[in-house]
């Protein structure tokens, strides 16, 4: 693997600890919370990261398939991202990201993950927390991974069609476990599943497609939003925890913002270590 794309792929990972800073809830006086998803599969690069502000670790032994929950007080922090074990204290950051602003009062999740087409790539999604009738639940399903467009099958009948990187698509169905897969849009072709996925009554499941399919490392991973929820629960994810709650739409604006930003970044480091 090259300098290159060693760099690109630690700046995707620098986004995601930018956007936990700058985009969570106010549940907590004055904390921003946010959920970060590792969704880029091993062997891609960045297998272990850890992220730092300051001097203080905010993400540590970052692995692929972990879901991850932070708080931290609204406040102006410096990001830097380190190769596993090195620290600020003598180690060098792969990449620094000063001065980033920490406002309170907003509520998101972001993956870092690949697109379509396998470039490492983050996405910030706002988790719907509104009300469901009784005996419903809302599932979401994101497709996060480098595959093409698929269709999302429960018990066998599609649900949602023709789902492309980075989209998501939801419905309300009846609270229940269902036996879930995904297939090549428009065909039969299983390219993952089946897997159960139990839909809570009143909640908010969303399931994460995430991975390569040319390096045959799709995965799922999921986490529970209840309706109304104010501050994060927690579910399984691959080897890590957790979950957030709702957000406010102008989260999405701040992460444009900061994809712009990222690539950038990209450019700038790519072009230094050339």
């Amino acid at each position: 693997m090259t300098r290159r794309t060693r760099a690109a792929l630690l700046v995707a990972f620098a986004a995601p600890a930018a956007l936990v800073l700058s985009a969570a809830p106010a549940s907590a006086a004055d904390d921003a919370t946010v959920s970060v998803l590792h969704a880029i599969p091993t062997g891609s690069g960045a297998d272990v990261v850890d992220v730092y502000a300051g001097d203080a670790l905010l993400i540590d032994n970052f692995t692929p398939g972990t879901l991850k929950t932070l708080e931290v007080p609204a406040g102006t922090y410096d990001l830097a991202v380190y190769a596993d074990g090195d620290t600020p204290d003598g180690g060098t950051p792969v990449l620094e990201a000063p001065g980033t602003e920490v406002p309170a009062g907003a509520n998101a999740t972001v993956t870092a993950n690949l697109k379509a087409n396998g470039d490492p790539t983050l996405n910030v999604f706002v988790n719907d927390t509104s009300s469901v009738a009784a005996g419903q639940g809302r599932l979401v399903v994101r497709h996060i991974a480098a595959a093409p467009a698929v269709d999302v099958r429960a018990n066998g009948d599609v649900l949602f069609a023709d789902l492309t990187n980075p989209n998501e698509d939801s419905a309300e169905v009846p609270a229940a476990s269902y036996e879930a897969d995904v297939v090549l849009a428009g065909t039969d072709t299983v390219a993952l599943g089946p897997a159960d996925v139990d839909v809570a009554e009143g909640a908010t499941t969303i399931v994460y497609a995430w991975g390569s399919a040319e390096g045959e490392s799709l995965a799922l991973a999921t986490q529970v939003v209840e309706a109304g929820a104010g501050a994060p629960g927690s579910v399984p994810a691959g080897d890590g925890s957790s979950v957030p709650a709702g957000v406010p739409g102008w989260a999405l604006a701040l992460g444009a913002l900061a994809a712009l930003g990222v690539a950038a970044s990209t450019v700038r480091i790519a072009s230094s270590k050339a």
